[in-house]
């Protein structure tokens, strides 16, 4: 378990246009190798993204506890979001690292505090909230 802070620029509106997305994660651990306890990620990637709908690709670098790393690629698809708010499961594949190969299911929700936004010429430039990697 953990969260996700991803950013949009420039930021997201009514209508879906060519975003450059960055962020951040942290995680938590449940795994059979007891020495891997924790993770931390950056995010980047882009495509074409709104506040009802996001068509992009990102790639996600997690650093691990134990010093390993992890590349996962998502291609995001279709997510359809709601006034910013994103609750989506995205599927991935590790392409570097440890789990090279495996699937990436990565649930999450993640919000702005202000969805109001989306009408402004700034747009929704943050989300933030609750994210899994379930590594298959």
């Amino acid at each position: 378990m953990g969260s996700n802070t991803v950013s949009f620029s420039p930021g997201l509106s009514l209508a879906a246009r060519r975003t450059l997305i960055g962020g951040s994660g942290a995680y938590t651990c449940l795994s059979t190798d007891p020495a891997l306890r924790s993770g931390t990620s950056s995010i980047d990637g882009g495509g074409r993204n709104g506040c009802f709908f996001s068509d992009a690709t990102t790639v996600e670098r997690v650093t691990w506890n134990t010093g390993e790393r992890t590349t996962v690629v998502y291609h995001l698809g279709n997510v359809q979001q709601v006034a910013g708010q994103a609750v989506v499961l995205v599927m991935g594949r590790v392409v570097e690292g440890r789990f090279e190969g495996r699937t990436v299911a990565s649930p999450g929700l993640q919000v702005t505090l202000d969805p109001l936004r989306c009408a402004s010429k700034r747009g929704v430039e943050l989300i933030t909230g609750p994210s899994t990697l379930v590594i298959l």
